[in-house]
């Protein structure tokens, strides 16, 4: 299997720059597992959603194919990150209570995933999958942000990137469906945290790579003028889409 590391050139950035998850998700997803003893995070990257399922589950096995994302992962005493693929690991047969995808599925191997969610759920086990793509602001900030999203590094996000946009519509899920509540994303966000945020993308990283030139830094004058006192927190809102289910 190929594995596009999309991500580890930039891993620091990526930490600090996302959305954090809200508690509510995550309060969902405990209370729906048959027990919390264990969950397993696979493409957990930082660790960003490790460490609220820290919080709510005796043990949490974080996995990702990059080491150097697993080198950035956010350290806590009950998390047990893994350099491993999410289709091949080394988690015990019939161990997992809740799998939890966050924004990583459209990387891997669907097939072999789920043949390997269902080696290690126990039964009845849970899984969740989740992802976000664009992001609201008001209309002039949604504006110059699209011209670094659409027309500067449109070219260099990846063909994945179409199933982040259809809310993973498009993707096999063959597991009994949980119906899910409403989740809201949303940050309050200084400026200069939206455009860190921009930068973190891996296609704005690619378009540095390619021409030598940060894209975000054609738009941030115009985007200072238009924001105001850069301290000033404002909204920052997703579309959400989360998938749940049970192993049948």
């Amino acid at each position: 299997m190929n594995f596009k590391d999309h991500f580890s050139a930039h891993a620091a950035i990526y930490r600090e720059a996302r959305p954090r998850y809200p508690a509510a998700l995550f309060d969902f997803l405990a209370a729906q597992a048959p027990s919390t003893t264990r969950a397993w995070d696979p493409g957990c990257g930082n660790g960003q959603a490790s460490v609220d399922l820290a919080r709510r589950f005796d043990e949490v096995i974080a996995t990702d194919p990059s080491v150097e994302q697993i080198a950035h992962a956010i350290p806590r005493s009950n998390i047990h990150y893994r350099a491993e693929p999410a289709e091949r690991t080394s988690i015990d047969a019939a161990s997992i209570d809740l799998v939890c995808v966050a924004q990583a599925l459209h990387w891997f191997e669907l097939d072999r995933f789920h043949d390997e969610v269902r080696r290690v759920l126990r039964p009845r086990g849970m899984v969740a999958f989740w992802c976000y793509a664009d992001c609201r602001v008001d209309a002039v900030i949604d504006a110059l942000k699209n011209r670094v999203y659409v027309d500067l590094t449109g070219p260099y996000w990846p063909p994945e990137r179409t199933l982040i946009e259809g809310g993973y519509s498009d993707l096999s899920f063959p597991f009994e469906r949980i119906v899910a509540p409403p989740i809201e994303l949303c940050m309050q966000w200084n400026l200069d945290h939206f455009l860190a945020y921009l930068r973190s993308w891996s296609a704005t990283q690619r378009y540095i790579r390619a021409n030598g030139q940060d894209p975000v830094s054609l738009v941030e004058n115009e985007m200072r003028q238009a924001w105001g006192d850069p301290a000033r927190l404002r909204a920052v809102r997703w579309d959400f889409h989360l998938q749940c289910g049970r192993l049948q």
